[in-house]
């Protein structure tokens, strides 16, 4: 176990370090800016109309005529930059084993060593989990570096920073559970890739459908339902970023368990999937 995860190491180390460093710049880059930016929101929205739904999808909550400094932290952790940047290391990260491996036709020796499929995949995951800590940590450390030198009121409470950074972390399991699955039902990496990529793709397309439009409103409201049906439109159920939501956090000040719950269930159906296709599928060279 150990020399398979010398092995990873070995070969991640350089992508994964400038995938934590540029999430560290564009961290600290947006933390600077993004107040500034976002004080003339208001002028933005009356000039542009189109771009309010944008950052509603985005945020997962209508921002109103303008946002207040710690409101817009919030744009900060759902900024598309950040994102990309996180998924794109889970994608390059998840899609090695077994897809990765049948491309570059290594699948083979891989699978020769005197160690188990599971131990392989229990390897892989352990990575990535590390990987991904590093990643995020250097991002935040970016954050919290420029931080120091803004305003306090832009600064939301560290307890509220704290439950993004958890509901972030969930999102990155299920991202990266998913991804495992892709992989381990391919043959070819960049099929993979492209599932998850149209996934993520269609989560957010999802999002900006439901700020116009919500098939159960008027049953919800009736019914004065309480829940998953009221808090998140019926369309965006089916959206895996709607369970991501810091500007919900920062303006109740209330840790998301359902939210976090969702996308943790996601993440432990997806994974466990993924193991078991992995432990029994005929994999080879092709």
């Amino acid at each position: 176990m150990l020399g398979l995860l010398g092995k990873i190491f070995y070969e991640t180390r350089w992508q994964s370090l400038l995938f934590g460093l540029g999430l560290a710049i564009v961290m600290s880059l947006l933390t600077a800016l993004l107040p500034k930016v976002m004080g003339d929101i208001d002028q933005m929205f009356s000039k542009l109309p189109f771009i309010k739904p944008l950052i509603t999808a985005l945020l997962g909550v209508d921002p109103g005529d303008q946002l207040t400094a710690t409101m817009s932290q919030a744009f900060l952790w759902v900024h598309p930059t950040v994102l990309t940047l996180i998924w794109a290391h889970e994608l390059m990260f998840c899609t090695r084993t077994p897809a990765g491996e049948i491309d570059r036709g290594t699948i083979d020796f891989l699978l020769s060593l005197p160690i188990s499929r599971w131990r392989v995949f229990l390897a892989e995951t352990i990575a990535w989990l590390a990987s991904g800590f590093v990643v995020i940590g250097l991002g935040f450390a970016g954050h919290l570096i420029t931080s120091q030198f803004t305003q306090a009121e832009m600064r939301p409470p560290w307890m509220l920073t704290f439950y993004i950074m958890v509901n972030l972390l969930a999102l990155y399991l299920a991202v990266g559970s998913v991804a495992f699955l892709a992989s381990a039902m391919s043959d070819r990496r960049y099929r993979a890739i492209g599932v998850v990529f149209c996934l993520l793709l269609a989560s957010f397309l999802l999002n900006f459908i439901a700020q116009f439009w919500n098939p159960l409103s008027d049953a919800t409201s009736a019914t004065s339902i309480a829940g998953p049906a009221q808090d998140h439109p019926f369309i965006s159920w089916f959206s895996i970023v709607s369970y991501y939501r810091p500007a919900i956090i920062i303006r109740t000040g209330q840790f998301p368990m359902l939210d976090v719950g969702v996308l943790a269930g996601v993440a432990a159906i997806s994974w466990s999937v993924a193991a078991a296709i992995f432990g029994r599928r005929n994999i080879c060279t092709v």
